[in-house]
């Protein structure tokens, strides 16, 4: 359903259409409120692109998923606009005794974490994997999410004792969940690409990269709690 819906828009109507990652959906709309944003897990967002969705600009949130996109010649050449870190969810409803990042190897603890190819769900492997506890915490998954705000709507509603997302999903579920840091020497290095689609708007896809690796974005994406790269 989700093909056919994004395959049947296109990117040449008044609104901007804007494909961007889960973890960016704080943040975006207040940069240009008017643009028509789809929200997913950039994996899934640049197969629809590379399927022919109507598109005019694309943000991910790895590298990645952006790569195969240049490669494919589907997108211009992306810039690197924020960045952001990781940390442990945990409902705020109840203590299951997780206190650290270490945790989430311990026996018996249901852990929820994005998918493979999810960049939220790679980092999280990346940083367990740092931290040793790859084996562990993998043994302990009871739910794989296409996107990162899957993962905390586990951890808010209590389908799983813990999660592994990015603080800014974490900020904006402050309400229903606890957060524990992630070791600053287990974080992997996290990258949000920013570009616009070929066989869309492009001159307007150019306007919109440019606010938002600009002043008015940097504003925008720290009161969201990301940080500015470059510019």
């Amino acid at each position: 359903m989700l093909t056919a819906l994004l395959a049947g828009c296109g990117g040449s109507g008044d609104a901007l259409r804007v494909f961007a990652a889960s973890s960016l959906r704080g943040a975006l709309p207040a940069l240009d409120p008017g643009a028509d944003y789809v929200f997913a897990g950039s994996e899934t967002l640049a197969t629809q692109i590379r399927e022919g969705a109507g598109a005019d600009v694309f943000v991910s949130a790895s590298p990645r998923a952006m790569t195969g996109l240049v490669e494919s010649g589907d997108v211009e050449q992306p810039t690197t606009f924020a960045s952001n870190r990781l940390v442990v969810v945990v409902p705020r409803s109840r203590d299951d005794g997780i206190r650290s990042f270490t945790d989430l190897a311990r026996p018996g603890v249901r852990l929820v974490l994005a998918g493979e190819g999810v960049p939220a769900g790679d980092y999280a492997r990346d940083a367990l994997r740092a931290a040793g506890l790859l084996d562990g915490a993998l043994a302990n998954v009871v739910s794989l999410e296409d996107a990162v705000s899957g993962v905390v709507a586990k951890v808010a509603l209590g389908e799983a004792d813990a999660g592994v997302v990015y603080a800014t999903d974490a900020r904006i579920a402050r309400d229903d969940v606890r957060v524990i840091p992630v070791p600053a020497q287990d974080q992997p290095r996290i990258a949000y690409l920013v570009a616009p689609v070929v066989r869309g708007d492009v001159a307007a896809a150019r306007a919109f990269v440019a606010r938002l690796t600009g002043s008015a974005g940097r504003r925008v994406l720290e009161e969201a709690g990301f940080t500015p790269v470059g510019g």
